[in-house]
C-alpha cells in the first residue's frame, strides 16, 4: 500500500506540471494569513506538510522566515520545489516521507497541512497523523490544516478522499487543540472548476 501510494505521487509530479494540478496557488493567500495570524517570530518552525511544490515555502522566505520545513511523499515534488528555490533553497529543510511515518526530534511552532490530509481515509491512519501533529509541535503550537469541505470534491487526482466539517474535525482533534478559527473557502482550479475547503486554525493544549 506504501508502495502504491508513493508510486501515485511520484507519477503525479513526473508528468504534470505545477499549473496542472488542482491544488495549484501562486500565492497562497489564505495560508500566509493564518500563519501571519500566529504572529510568531521570523526563526519560528514552519513544517508544509504534503507542500510537493506549492509556493507556501517562497512566499515565506519573501516574508522574511529563515527556519522552514518542507515534506512530501514525492522525491520528484521536492526535486522541483528545490529547483525552483534555486540559491533560496539553502534556507529550507526537505523531507522526503509519507507524514504518517514522519518521526522527528524537532519541535515546531507551526505544522501547516493544505490539501493533504483529505486523502487519509482510514480511521487508524488519522489517529496516526493526529499523533504525529502532537508529537511535532511545541506547546502552545499552531496547527492549521485546509482540507475538503462537505461540498467540496469526493475524489481527488483519481483518488478518494474523505470529507469534513468542523463538527468532524472537532471530533478528531478538540482533545488535543483548541479551535482558534475555522471558516470555508472556494478555491478556483487552474481547470476553471470550483473546489470548497474548510480551514481550522487549532493551538496545541
Amino acid at each position: 500500500m506504501e508502495n502504491s501510494k508513493k508510486a501515485h505521487w511520484e507519477t503525479v509530479f513526473t508528468t504534470k506540471a505545477e499549473t496542472e494540478v488542482s491544488w495549484y496557488q501562486q500565492k497562497p493567500e489564505t495560508s500566509l494569513q493564518l500563519i501571519q495570524s500566529c504572529k510568531l517570530d521570523k526563526e519560528a518552525k514552519i513544517i508544509d506538510i504534503g507542500g510537493g511544490d506549492s509556493y507556501l515555502i517562497d512566499n515565506l522566505l519573501d516574508l522574511g522566515y529563515t527556519n522552514l520545513f518542507l515534506l512530501d511523499i514525492s522525491e520528484n515534488a521536492i526535486e522541483r520545489a528545490k529547483k525552483r528555490l534555486g540559491e533560496k533553497a539553502k534556507n529550507v529543510t526537505f523531507i522526503v516521507s509519507d507524514s504518517l511515518d514522519f518521526v522527528t526530534q524537532e519541535k515546531f511552532d507551526v505544522w501547516h497541512d493544505r490539501a493533504s490530509f483529505h486523502f487519509i481515509t482510514d480511521e487508524n491512519d488519522v489517529q496516526k497523523y493526529k499523533s504525529n501533529v502532537v508529537n511535532a509541535l511545541n506547546s502552545g503550537g499552531h496547527f492549521i490544516l485546509g482540507t475538503f469541505s462537505e461540498d467540496g470534491p469526493k475524489k481527488c487526482s483519481g483518488l478518494d478522499i474523505t470529507q469534513y466539517s468542523v463538527m468532524k474535525l472537532e471530533a478528531i482533534f478538540e482533545e488535543d487543540f483548541k479551535l482558534e478559527n475555522c471558516f470555508t473557502e472556494d478555491h478556483q482550479t487552474p481547470f476553471d472548476t470550483t473546489q470548497n475547503f474548510i480551514f481550522a486554525h487549532y493551538i496545541k493544549r
